[in-house]
This record gives C-alpha cells, structure tokens and sequence, in this order.
C-alpha cells in the first residue's frame, strides 16, 4: 500500500531548514497567492523539507470538490485518495525519475527546468476523474541545490491518456520525454513555429473570431485556415482548443 513517505528518496529528503527561513518566504507565498488569483490557476507549493503543501489555491480544478484548505492539509495523501491505482503507480515513478534528472543539472541552471505530465484526479463525490497536466518546477532551492519549495500548476490536459512525462527547460527548444518502458530519459526538439502560426494561436486564445483574426493579421481567411491546419499537423491536436493547450504546456507561446 502506497502511502506519504514513499515520495520521498534521497534526491529530495532535505536535512534542516532553519525555522527563521520561514520567515523570509511570505512575501513568495504572497507572489504565488496574487498569481493564483489573478490568472485562475491551480496553483500549490510543496514543501519538500516538512514533506507537506505550503499552499493551495482556490480554483476547483485540482480539488476534486474539497476545500483548499483540506487539500493543504491532506498533503501527498491527497494524492493517495484521489488519483487511480495506475496513475498513483506512475507518479511514484515520475517523482523517482525526476528527481534522479534533477540531481544531473548544474546548480545554477537547476531552476530554469519544469517537469510536465498528466495524470487523472478522483471527483469522489460526483464519481468522475479528469485528465489534468501538472508542472512543477523549483521556486527556492537549498544551499545545495536540492528542491526545497515546488511551485505546481494544474490545468485541464490536452492528452488523451496519462503520462507524457517531459522536462522542460525555459528559453530552449530542448526538451526531454521519458520512456517508462526504457526507464530513460529521451532528448527532443519542440516544434518551431513562425510568427504567423504564433500570432493565430494567440489570437485564438484570447476569443478572436476567423475573420477578427484574418483582419488583425492582414491576410486572407483562407491563409489563416492554412496556418490552422499546418499547426494542427505540427502539434499532432485535432482542434484549436487542444492547439492552444498544447502550445501552452509545451510553451511555445
């Protein structure tokens, strides 16, 4: 049975932080509340030395129907409770890669790099789950190195199915995909996108109608069809709603 401690292994257990440490990082816990509140993101920090979630927002994705602050308390049991057996198995698996990553990276560049899956979460009290992706990436590093605050985001996923684990690393094109059959991590190259296809992505997803965007763009409706379908054929999604959800998990925007 899977229970809090078997998320953490050597890579993230960290020794001591003094209690006085605490006291410094209010005005980042106030930076990630605005942030949350301002963009209606899931938002949560984990703390790895006290091996519990320093905050939670208030936006419902994540939830599954509880209150942020039950949420704050269950911790990694929140986890346990509400996510499947498989995935559960996963993300054990996920956190040991990571982290193993992790441990490879220079200090000082430590903090450019976000880890990015999917995963389904439990609504116990509607008896449904969600396809949610969740990135997580170094907000305060100990003297060493080691993750001491994670700053996570949840958002409705793209994907169809679980898994699509990748590091991320900010301003570069490189990224990693790990293969759960090969236990490696796999070097690869984001799609690169002209201007145009960036533009109509954008556009798209601030509400902007196909004829709002062919005007704002100066070109032809038709010519905008075409940039959709080339970044649909790019980004292997059906749709534009998964094109922008995409661009945006794999931050090509």
């Amino acid at each position: 049975m899977v229970n809090q401690t078997d998320f953490f292994i050597s890579e993230n257990i960290i020794e001591h932080i003094p209690a006085e440490e605490y006291f410094k990082i209010d005005h980042i816990i106030e930076d990630v509340d605005a942030f949350a509140r301002t963009t209606y993101k899931s938002v949560y920090v984990i703390d790895y030395y006290r091996q519990s979630f320093l905050y939670v927002s208030e936006n419902p994705l994540f939830l599954c129907g509880l209150t942020a602050e039950r949420v704050k308390e269950l911790g990694y049991n929140f986890y346990i409770n509400h996510t499947t057996p498989e995935d559960l198995t996963m993300l054990l698996e996920i956190n040991r890669a990571g982290f193993k990553f992790f441990e490879k990276i220079p200090n000082e560049h430590r903090k450019q790099y976000t880890i990015s899956y999917d995963f389904q979460i439990i609504n116990k009290e509607y008896r449904n789950k969600s396809l949610i992706n969740h990135q997580i990436t170094a907000l305060r590093l100990t003297s060493d190195g080691k993750i001491w605050l994670g700053l996570c985001v949840a958002s409705v996923s793209s994907a169809d199915n679980s898994g699509n684990i990748m590091m991320l690393k900010n301003k570069s094109r490189d990224y990693w995909e790990y293969n759960r059959v090969s236990q490696h991590w796999e070097q690869r190259l984001r799609p690169e996108l002209k201007e145009i296809e960036k533009d109509v992505l954008k556009l798209s997803a601030m509400g902007y109608t196909m004829n709002e965007i062919a005007d704002t763009v100066n070109r032809s409706v038709d010519s905008v069809k075409v940039y959709r379908k080339n970044l649909f054929e790019k980004l292997g999604v059906d749709n534009i709603a998964e094109a922008i959800n995409y661009a945006m998990n794999h931050r090509l925007l």
